[in-house]
C-alpha cells in the first residue's frame, strides 16, 4: 500500500506556481517512487503579491502535474514587519483543523515531514504527528534563531533569542527524525551543547539540489540575446541574485575596482537580479567611474540556465556569517554546479564542495582584496578554469534531486 507523505512548508506556495522548488521535485520524484505526497502550504505567495484565492474557506486544494497542493488561509502581508508574523501565527493556529479536515476525506498521513523557514510549522508537524499517531520528521534549512543572531538582528543574550534557541532544543528532542540542508548540521547541535540531550542518529543531511534535465533543458529553450554575455573578448563574471542590503553587491564593485585599478581589462561583472540597492549601487560605478560592472536588470529564472552556462566565472556571493561553518545549501549554488563553471566563492565555508571536488576557487576572508585575488586566479589560467568548470558539472549529478529524494526516502522508511 503506498504511503500518505504530508510535506508541511508554508512558502510552497511559489513551487505550485513555478512548478519548481525542493518540494516539488522531493513530490514529483516521491510519486515515480510509489509514494503519494500532499504539500500544505500558505494561501499567501511570500515571493509575489499573487496570492491564492480560499473564497473564504479554511482550505482550498489543487493539483498540479499529479502533485496536490493544500492552501491554508493566511492573512497578505508585505515585507517582514508585525503582518508577516502575524501570517505565521495564522498558519500554525489553522493547519491543525485543516489537516483534521483534510485526514477525514482524503485519510491520514503515515509520515508528516514538517520543513522550516520559521520553527512554528516544526512545532505544529510535531504535535498532530502526535495526535495521528504516525512520525514526524523535521526538516531544518534555516536555523532560527541561530542565523537571525548571525546577521546581528537578535542579540544571543536577549530573552527572545533564549526562548527561542529552547524552542529549538524542544524540537530537536521530539522530532522522530531530523533533516538538516547543512552537512555540519551535527556539529551545530554538538555547539549549542544539546548532544547530551539530542539523540544526533536521528540527524540526517539532505542538501538543497537541482534538476539537471530541466535545468539542460531550460538553458536550450529559454535563451535570450545579450551582447555582453556573449562577447568573447571578455571573461565575464556573473552574479545572478537580488540586489539588496544582504546581498552586500557593493563588496563585488569594490573587488571589481581593484582588478581594474590592476589593469585588467578583460575581466568584467555582469550582475543579473534587482533589489533596493540598484539604484545606489549603479550611481556608485558611475561616480566612481567603475567600467568594468554591468548591471543587466532582473530576468525571468526560466532564462538563468542559459545565462549561468555563458558566464566565464559564476561568482557565489552573501554576506559571510559564523553559520558558514556548517556548510553550503544555497538553491543557486547547485544550479552553478549544473552550469558546468568555474565558481569563485567570495568566503569560505565549512565542508566546502568547491574545494572538496576542485570546481572552484574560494576566497579565505571576504574582503576585496581577497575577492579580487580569487577571481584574478580564476581568470589566470584558461585550462584550469575548464577543469573546474567540468568538476563542477561532474558533481552536480550527486545533487539530482532523484538522488536526493532516494535519501528522504531512506529517512521516511526509518523512522
Amino acid at each position: 500500500m503506498k504511503k500518505n507523505i504530508w510535506i508541511w512548508n508554508h512558502y510552497a506556495t511559489n513551487m505550485f506556481k513555478d512548478q519548481a522548488g525542493r518540494h516539488y521535485s522531493f513530490a514529483e520524484n516521491l510519486i515515480k517512487e510509489g509514494y503519494n505526497p500532499t504539500v500544505f502550504c500558505a494561501s499567501t505567495d511570500h515571493f509575489s503579491n499573487e496570492n491564492i484565492d480560499t473564497n473564504g474557506k479554511k482550505y482550498v486544494s489543487d493539483k498540479v502535474n499529479g502533485i496536490p497542493f493544500v492552501f491554508v488561509r493566511t492573512p497578505d502581508y508585505k515585507g517582514s514587519g508585525k503582518k508577516r508574523i502575524k501570517n505565521m501565527l495564522t498558519f500554525y493556529k489553522n493547519i491543525f483543523p485543516v489537516a483534521k479536515e483534510y485526514a477525514v476525506i482524503h485519510g491520514k498521513p503515515d509520515v508528516i515531514i514538517a520543513s522550516s523557514v520559521h520553527p512554528l510549522t516544526l512545532v505544529a508537524g510535531i504535535k498532530l504527528a502526535k495526535k495521528f499517531d504516525i512520525p514526524c520528521i523535521c526538516e531544518v534549512r534555516d536555523l532560527w534563531p541561530e542565523s537571525i543572531v548571525a546577521y546581528g538582528a537578535l542579540k544571543r543574550s536577549s530573552i527572545i533569542a533564549k526562548l527561542l534557541y529552547q524552542g529549538e532544543k524542544w524540537i530537536y528532542k521530539k522530532a522522530d527524525s531530523i533533516i538538516m540542508t547543512w552537512e555540519g548540521g551535527k556539529d551545530y547541535i554538538i555547539n549549542q551543547g544539546w548532544d547530551n540531550q539530542i539523540d544526533l542518529a536521528k540527524v540526517s543531511h539532505i542538501s538543497n539540489g537541482v534538476v539537471i534535465d530541466t535545468f539542460d533543458r531550460n538553458s536550450e529553450v529559454y535563451q535570450i540575446f545579450d551582447a555582453d554575455l556573449q562577447n568573447k573578448d571578455y571573461k565575464n563574471v556573473v552574479y545572478a541574485g537580488s540586489i539588496r542590503k544582504v546581498n552586500n553587491i557593493g563588496l563585488l564593485l569594490d573587488a571589481a575596482k581593484l582588478i581594474q585599478d590592476k589593469g585588467e581589462t578583460c575581466i568584467r561583472f555582469l550582475i543579473y537580479g534587482s533589489g533596493d540597492e540598484s539604484v545606489m549601487l549603479k550611481k556608485r560605478c558611475e561616480d566612481e567611474g567603475i567600467v568594468n560592472v554591468i548591471f543587466k536588470g532582473q530576468v525571468e529564472k526560466k532564462y538563468v540556465p542559459s545565462i549561468l552556462k555563458k558566464a566565464y566565472i559564476n561568482i557565489l556571493h552573501n554576506s559571510s556569517t559564523s553559520l558558514d561553518r556548517y556548510g553550503q545549501s544555497q538553491n543557486k549554488f547547485f544550479e552553478y554546479l549544473a552550469a558546468g563553471r568555474c565558481i569563485v566563492q567570495t568566503y569560505s565555508t565549512g565542508y566546502s564542495i568547491c574545494e572538496r571536488s576542485n570546481c572552484g576557487i574560494s576566497a579565505p576572508v571576504q574582503n576585496a582584496e581577497e575577492i579580487a585575488k580569487a577571481v584574478l586566479d580564476a581568470c589566470s589560467d584558461d585550462d584550469q578554469n575548464q577543469l573546474m568548470g567540468e568538476n563542477a558539472r561532474e558533481v552536480a549529478s550527486e545533487f539530482d534531486f532523484e538522488k536526493l529524494t532516494l535519501k528522504q526516502i531512506g529517512v521516511i522508511e526509518s523512522v
